[in-house]
Order: C-alpha cells, then sequence, then structure tokens
C-alpha cells in the first residue's frame, strides 16, 4: 500500500517529516537542464507532497521559492515552481548511478540514507512502467490507461540524454515516456492536444496510451505514456545531414509545411475557435516580453526600439486566421520523419509560459514563425553560413502550408514579422540562460528583424 505525507505548507512554521531533503535539492536542482530558474537564487525549498511508489522510490514535488526579482513596468516575477521528482532512497548507490547522486540526508526520517534521481536506475524505471500499464491510485497519484492500448511487460527502460526541459524514458524502443519537471495546475497539452487530434482522425501524431496525474496540491498532469518511434528521424537531425552533405531540403521542408497545416486544421475542429481581434493585447504582450528580456540581456537593449516597431503594425495590420489552439514550440527539433511522413511531437508549449495561456487560442501564424526560426537556427550550424539554404528552406516550408491550409503565411508579411520577432526575442532569453555560447544565433536575426525589418 502506498505511503503518503501531504506535507503542512511553508507559512505554518512547522517542522516538516522530509525537511531534511530540501537542503540537498537546494543545492541540486539549480545544476539540472530542467530547472527554470538559473538566474533567480532560490531562497526557500518546500516539499508539498512525498509518496511512496514503491520501495525505494519516493514521487516528490517541491515548491522552489525565488528571491523576488523585479519585473519591467513594476511589480516582481512569479514567487517560485513546483517541481516533480522520482528520488530513489538507499543505503549505498552502485557506481553506475553516479552521475544520478543528489546526496546523503544527514537527519530526519531518511537520515543515513543516499538519495538520487531515479530515473536514471534502470530498475525504477522499469517499475514505473508496471504502475502505468496497471492503473489506479497510490495517495494522491493517479495512472491511467487507454483501454485499446497494449502495453507489454519487461521492456528495457533507457533514460534519453537529449537537452529537454523535461525527462523522457524510453522502454524498449516501443513506448516513451515523458516525465513532467515543472509542473502547473490543469491538465498538460501534452497530454490534451494529441488525443484531441487522434480523435479527429489526424494520424501526424503519436497517441497517448497512458498516463499519470496528480490530485494534491492541486490537479495536474505528471507524465505521458506514447508510442516511440524507433526508425524515425528529428527535423534538426536531418536538416543537419542536408548541411553538412550540401544537399537540398527543401522537398522536405515542403512537405514538413503541408504537415504543419494538417494539423493546424485539426486542431481548429477539435478546440473552440478565438478571434480574430486583440491584436492590441497581442502586441502589448509581444512588447512586455521584449522588454522584459532586454532587462535580462543586455546585448538585446540597442535593437530595442527597431523591434517594437514590429509589434507596433500589428495594430493596422490584417489580422490574417483566427485563433486556435496551435503547437505553441514548433521547431524542427519537435518534428519526426518516419519513412515519407512526418510526425509532430512535444505539444507542451513554450514551458516557461503559464499553462492557461499555452491552452489558449492562438494565431497559428506563431507555428509558422517558430519553424522559420528553426531553419535559420540549422542554417547557422555550419560555416561559412549558408543564408540562401535557409531562405529556400523557408520559401518551401510557406508553400506547402499555403496548399494545405488555404492561405499563404507570405502575404501575412507584418503579421509574420511580428511572432518572429516574437520568437527571436524568446530564443535571446533562453540561449543567454542555458546555453550562452549560441546567444550569437538569435542576435543576428534580432539585427535583421530590428534594422531591415525581416
Amino acid at each position: 500500500m502506498a505511503k503518503t505525507v501531504i506535507l503542512r505548507p511553508r507559512s505554518t512554521g512547522t517542522e516538516q517529516p522530509l525537511s531534511s531533503l530540501c537542503g540537498l535539492l537546494r543545492e541540486w536542482l539549480p545544476r539540472q537542464r530542467w530547472f527554470a530558474g538559473k538566474d533567480r537564487p532560490v531562497t526557500d525549498l518546500t516539499v508539498l507532497s512525498a509518496t511512496e511508489l514503491f520501495p525505494g522510490c519516493l514521487h516528490v514535488l517541491v515548491d522552489a521559492g525565488y528571491l523576488p526579482v523585479p519585473a519591467p513596468g513594476g511589480g516582481t516575477h512569479p514567487p517560485g515552481d513546483c517541481y516533480q521528482l522520482l528520488l530513489g532512497v538507499r543505503e549505498q548507490l552502485s557506481p553506475r548511478l553516479g552521475r544520478a547522486l543528489i546526496g546523503r540526508v544527514q537527519d530526519g526520517p531518511l537520515a543515513g540514507l543516499t538519495v538520487f534521481d531515479a530515473l536514471h536506475d534502470p530498475r525504477s524505471a522499469a517499475l514505473l512502467l508496471e504502475r502505468l500499464r496497471q492503473p489506479g491510485a497510490a495517495g494522491p497519484l493517479c495512472f491511467e490507461t487507454d483501454p485499446a492500448a497494449g502495453i507489454p511487460s519487461g521492456l528495457a527502460p533507457r533514460l534519453l540524454d537529449a537537452e529537454q526541459s523535461n525527462s523522457s524514458l524510453v522502454y524498449g524502443d516501443a513506448f516513451i515516456l515523458k516525465v513532467f519537471r515543472r509542473i502547473q495546475p490543469g491538465i498538460n497539452p501534452d497530454l490534451e492536444v494529441p488525443g484531441a487530434l487522434v480523435a479527429q482522425g489526424c494520424n501526424r501524431v503519436p497517441a497517448p496510451v497512458a498516463w499519470l496525474r496528480t490530485t494534491e496540491p492541486w490537479a495536474a498532469t505528471l507524465g505521458v505514456l506514447q508510442p516511440y518511434l524507433p526508425d524515425a528521424s528529428d527535423g534538426w537531425t536531418l536538416a543537419l545531414g542536408a548541411l553538412a552533405a550540401r544537399e537540398d531540403f527543401t522537398k522536405e521542408a515542403y512537405e514538413l509545411g503541408q504537415a504543419t497545416a494538417d494539423i493546424h486544421l485539426a486542431l481548429a475542429s477539435a478546440f473552440p475557435a478565438g478571434t480574430h481581434g486583440e491584436m492590441e493585447r497581442t502586441a502589448a504582450a509581444m512588447t512586455a516580453r521584449l522588454e522584459a528580456a532586454a532587462h535580462c540581456v543586455p546585448a538585446l537593449r540597442p535593437f530595442v526600439p527597431g523591434l517594437r516597431s514590429a509589434f507596433r503594425a500589428l495594430a493596422t495590420c490584417d489580422a490574417g486566421p483566427a485563433a486556435q489552439r496551435i503547437h505553441g514550440d514548433l521547431h524542427l527539433g519537435q518534428v519526426l520523419r518516419a519513412g515519407r511522413e512526418w510526425f509532430v511531437i512535444d505539444f507542451e508549449g513554450e514551458p516557461s509560459r503559464p499553462l492557461a495561456e499555452r491552452r489558449g487560442a492562438q494565431s497559428p501564424v506563431r507555428d509558422v514563425a517558430g519553424m522559420l526560426r528553426s531553419f535559420d537556427y540549422a542554417a547557422r550550424q555550419r560555416r561559412p553560413w549558408r543564408p540562401e539554404w535557409a531562405r529556400r528552406c523557408r520559401e518551401a516550408y510557406c508553400a506547402g502550408y499555403a496548399v494545405r491550409a488555404g492561405w499563404d503565411p507570405r502575404k501575412k508579411h507584418a503579421l509574420l514579422r511580428a511572432y518572429e520577432t516574437d520568437r527571436a526575442v524568446y530564443e535571446v532569453l533562453y540561449e543567454a540562460r542555458h546555453r550562452p555560447g549560441w546567444l550569437p544565433v538569435p542576435m543576428a536575426a534580432i539585427e535583421r528583424l530590428a534594422v531591415r525589418g525581416g
């Protein structure tokens, strides 16, 4: 039987049963690739809930509180983030799990035991799949499975080592489990959207077969299991391969544009439509994100006046297609090519944005702009830079999109420029925080968009 501890809020001042973990986690969390608060000091850490999944493995939700940082325009940034952890607990840690080490607990119920990231442990990962295969509850945790899905037992797990804002486990090259790290209240789009698309008959997405959610401290999605496409290659890898071989990529880009339009059409049918209006609100939100990014990244500041003009143009430009549900973070790393078909994955949206915003209706131009920026990213991975390669791919992608969607993104110049600018601003902030060596890539786009207008 699962043992669950729902701990008192920090405001009570009562000593918490697992408070001894917090010191270790306060040091370990900021070093993780998926930790979102790297530019904000962690002031305190509170265990919100802890559930024993099986002997030697705790499921833990922690709240990381940050030092208040002033936000441009007044106020402060959100006070904290909730993170999901699966913690292994043993007397001694095997040397092969050394990279998963968090530390040794000094006091409290776990005193003298070693704590580590259990997703690195094949035994724990295998037991996690077994819980998903058998629907049920463990305290506030709920394991649910599509009744039509057949998930065999005994699939060997491996943890993907790619740079991600979450953690992913592949089981026997048959399934992939995405474990969300930063948790927000509500259903995660990466569960909601693929399920809705499959119900529409869209075959561009792998359907969810099982998922994990919690009811405490609030209802939220924790993980999603989907079919894995072992013979597929992601668009980023394919694009870089084409560049290295000096091969054309326009056919693939054209077909990717068609796939994007297929997804948008299915999303428009699956979810309530948005409206054409609210351009002023969109422009204001983009301007606020620009100012916030410039506050954090000094290199962006000289270009702010030129970038603002892209957002001001939204007030008078053609509003384009109606707002609808979209992917929200579309780029070459979010698409897979298996055989002659493109598949779209990772519908979570930009994890740094509030969940309500990611689940809301937005212009499909946002997704188009994200993919156009991705072609530029790929082209800049090799020297000499090949801007003509990116230009041809961008043209082919838009042409393919127009054939399926019935409207051409290239004819919405002001709208496309605004969304591409907003995406480039996001990229600048992301690279400055996580990959400073990549900062020149979006900064080159910033200069183009600010000085030449596109």
